[in-house]
């Protein structure tokens, strides 16, 4: 089907509306349903921004029981430093919010992107996407991603080079992966977004040393690419092929020749499909870079994997082959059972093979996808 039925798109703001209220009943009804660990992150960890402690700070909850840092660029406690004057439970709602909101405004882009334009049919994929594991993981954190995921593809359907290259450039200084995107634009050739959204990161760094002095030159000297910092690399949460190598093999071997390997195959696989899928696809294209980015990233936990929704939208209602529609639902499947959150919660120690293997799912099947995208053919219809 090139589209949900139209019952389904009749329906679809009840379906969005019951999915919204299960949500927010699990947020504020039941024990321990969010703990927002990330967004007490960055509103406490920003606070301290003023004394110079940002990557001093250290937030302890109880539960989970383990000690979180704050790992974002100086430029990101630049941003969230004023939300510390606000009570915490009113920023949690509106962080939520801002979730909901911008999942629908990623789902309505890529509908645009296709050629789709549609709000019920947005409506309808918000409502799927919100129960998908990485999605759940951002309510429940207060995680950033999906803002972060919603300017990328705003920026790749803005025409507007200025608008594009402050979209790319403000999402890298919050969070350095966006800034992958900037091979979309490198492989378009759209170079004055390229230019300007390099000059609006160089100006995020340049106004974070010159606040936040010390703290923030530490951060670009002494912390940029500590993978070890931001947790244990080999945990099945982290589903980057750093991530999953070490877990395969029972350590973390850096850069070692096996990352190599992985990495080089990833690039053919990941420049292959970016070849076949063409240019009149820039919703394709900007999953193939952003996965690409995933799967390079030394660390790409569950809720980095946001991107699952344009991925699974493009699979289903792109223009590739029939065939890869089914591919999409079976991307839907994975999205809800969420294989790494089942293997990391459910064993501990020397895991089974079985465990492993589901353990690796996103990125196994992340090259899997590539491959076939790489070796189908469009579809006339």
């Amino acid at each position: 089907m090139d589209a949900p039925p139209n019952r389904i798109a009749v329906l679809a703001p009840y379906l969005l509306a019951l999915s919204l209220l299960v949500r927010f009943g699990i947020t504020y009804l039941v024990p321990n349903g969010t703990n927002f660990i990330d967004l007490h992150v960055y509103v406490d960890g920003a606070a301290t921004m003023n004394g110079g402690g940002l990557y001093d700070f250290v937030y302890h909850p109880a539960i989970p029981p383990l000690p979180l840092q704050f790992t974002y660029p100086p430029f990101a406690g630049l941003v969230f430093y004023p939300l510390h004057f606000l009570p915490f439970p009113l920023v949690g709602l509106c962080w939520q919010l801002g979730i909901v909101a911008a999942l629908y405004g990623s789902a309505v882009l890529a509908l645009k992107l296709l050629g789709r334009p549609d709000a019920r049919q947005a409506m309808a994929w918000t409502a799927l996407a919100i129960w998908f594991e990485p999605m759940r993981h951002l309510f429940e954190l207060g995680q950033v991603g999906a803002l972060l995921m919603f300017a990328v593809l705003w920026a790749v359907y803005s025409q507007r080079w200025w608008l594009s290259g402050l979209l790319v450039g403000l999402a890298a200084g919050l969070k350095l992966t966006p800034a992958v995107a900037g091979l979309y634009f490198l492989g378009a050739r759209r170079w004055r977004v390229v230019a300007f959204s390099a000059a609006v990161f160089a100006a995020t760094v340049a106004t974070s040393i010159a606040v936040g002095g010390a703290q923030s030159r530490f951060y670009f000297t002494d912390l940029l690419g500590n993978a070890d910092r931001v947790g244990v690399v080999k945990s099945p949460m982290n589903q980057s092929l750093r991530g999953v190598i070490g877990l395969l093999t029972g350590h973390d071997g850096g850069f070692g020749p096996l990352l190599i390997v992985a990495v080089a195959i990833t690039a053919v696989l990941s420049a292959l499909a970016w070849w076949r899928i063409g240019a009149e696809d820039p919703l394709g294209r900007i999953v193939v870079v952003m996965l690409f980015g995933l799967l390079m990233s030394p660390i790409s936990w569950t809720h980095h994997w946001v991107w699952m929704l344009p991925l699974v939208m493009w699979l289903v209602l792109g223009s590739m082959h029939t065939r890869t529609r089914a591919v999409g639902w079976a991307w839907v499947a994975l999205a809800y059972l969420g294989p790494p959150w089942v293997v990391t919660f459910t064993s501990h120690g020397d895991r089974p093979w079985y465990a492993l293997a589901a353990g690796s799912l996103y990125v196994m099947a992340t090259l899997a996808t590539l491959a076939y995208v790489a070796a189908v053919s469009r579809r006339s219809d």
